[in-house]
């Protein structure tokens, strides 16, 4: 359970002023002394991340964050890193003491509801006072669940694990498959898996890794081949198989090599469906139509990792970029949560796959991108775009393949 990706884990963030007990609170929740505790405010930095599994929820990430009622440069530096915490949490606690709730807890209160966030109010030490009974019916009205804790004690611990498990996000129990209902049990999915230079050596990228599990989890059969092996392997079964996913990187090849009636997609774009939203990020795709030379674009990617040779995201995609544009672009490059608060200085966005983030940081970075009114693209959709191939791409989507058939300028483009 320890070794169970982010992206998988149910991400719980507690947040509140300086020294409200929210380390105490995550030490008695996960049993451990996780957060170091201390009667002087401001202990906590950074966010502190503990990763444990929480029956019967399953694997859940802790995000313990720092006070932010700070003030000062550093308070400042604590405030950045306790909103990037806000953009991946996908269910809040606000921790506050028992008798205390004032006009910084109602700023935290508004910013969760804002971004649509379940959210529980803990009143910690509760042993030294109650929170007004005005309080909790006004919060229970809004459908903000409370709970008292003495958590130096333990006291309010299981209430309060067991109000976890009912506010768990109904989108995280249920989050979309990545590939498995694509693939009908006991049917067959090839996936092509080009081994270069970053591949780790002597193992598969996690999409991959994890494709193959969430075939085996519906029944599926799967075979694993390299680009330049595909049309052995296809020559080979009795019968097509249900779906071909490929690495993006090699789209071209393996759409020349794998016969227009079987279903054609990339990893890529099977974690555009499953992190984010499909149908904005098609639509971000169809954007890049509109670029000119010298516009602005975004490459983001989630994690850190030193560029090797011919790297996806800063070599090759801003190479097929400027042969669609026909010109200089100017892009830019983030990595891990370092995205940019002005997304609006840019005329494209385009995000990896984010195959170790949780689906709510993917989908706040859309929304974000939706209010500043730019558009935002994926890796594999992006590619496909490029090489005149996101239609076929598309074709195991037949939702998706709706956003894109109503561009008029891709009609041509659909087969009949």
């Amino acid at each position: 359970m320890r070794r169970t990706p982010k992206g998988f884990r149910l991400h719980i963030g507690l947040f509140g002023r300086r020294n409200v007990g929210k380390s105490s609170l995550l030490n008695a929740l996960t049993r451990q002394q996780v957060s170091i505790v201390s009667e002087v405010a401001g202990t906590t930095t950074d966010p502190v991340e503990k990763p444990m599994e929480l029956l019967p929820i399953g694997p859940v990430l802790f995000i313990d964050t720092a006070g932010i009622d700070d003030v000062g440069a550093l308070g400042q530096k604590r405030l950045t890193k306790t909103r990037q915490a806000l953009d991946r949490t996908d269910l809040a606690l606000i921790v506050t003491e028992a008798g205390h709730w004032g006009e910084f807890e109602e700023s935290i209160l508004g910013e969760l509801r804002q971004r649509k966030t379940p959210l529980l109010v803990v009143f910690n030490k509760a042993e030294l006072s109650r929170p007004p009974a005005a309080l909790i019916e006004r919060l229970a009205e809004s459908d903000a669940s409370c709970v008292e804790t003495v958590a130096i004690r333990d006291e309010g611990i299981d209430r309060l694990r067991e109000a976890l498990v009912r506010m768990t996000p109904e989108q995280f129990t249920g989050a979309p498959p990545i590939v498995a209902d694509l693939v009908p049990s006991g049917e067959l999915a090839v996936l092509v898996v080009p081994i270069d230079l970053e591949a780790p050596k002597g193992r598969l990228i996690l999409p991959q890794v994890q494709t193959i599990r969430d075939l085996l989890d519906g029944d599926a059969y799967c075979i694993v081949v390299k680009q330049d092996a595909l049309s052995a392997a296809l020559d080979r079964l009795r019968r097509p198989p249900a779906l071909v996913v490929t690495d993006s990187q090699a789209f071209a090849e393996v759409a020349r090599d794998t016969p227009r009636d079987v279903p054609l997609t990339s990893f890529s774009i099977l974690y555009a469906r499953q992190k984010g939203d499909l149908a904005q990020f098609i639509e971000g795709t169809l954007a890049t139509d509109r670029l000119r030379p010298g516009d602005r674009v975004l490459v983001a990617e989630a994690c850190t990792h030193h560029p090797i040779g011919e790297d996806i995201g800063r070599v090759k995609i801003p190479r097929w970029l400027r042969e669609h544009v026909g010109g200089e672009l100017n892009i830019e490059t983030t990595a891990g949560r370092d995205f940019p608060e002005d997304v609006d200085a840019y005329q494209l966005v385009i995000h990896c796959g984010a195959c170790m983030w949780n689906r709510r940081e993917v989908l706040t970075r859309m929304l974000r991108c939706r209010q500043a009114g730019v558009p935002i693209s994926n890796y594999g959709l992006i590619i496909a775009h490029t090489l005149g191939i996101l239609d076929r791409a598309l074709e195991p989507f037949p939702d998706a393949l709706q956003v894109f058939r109503r561009n008029p300028a891709n009609q041509r483009c659909l087969p009949s």
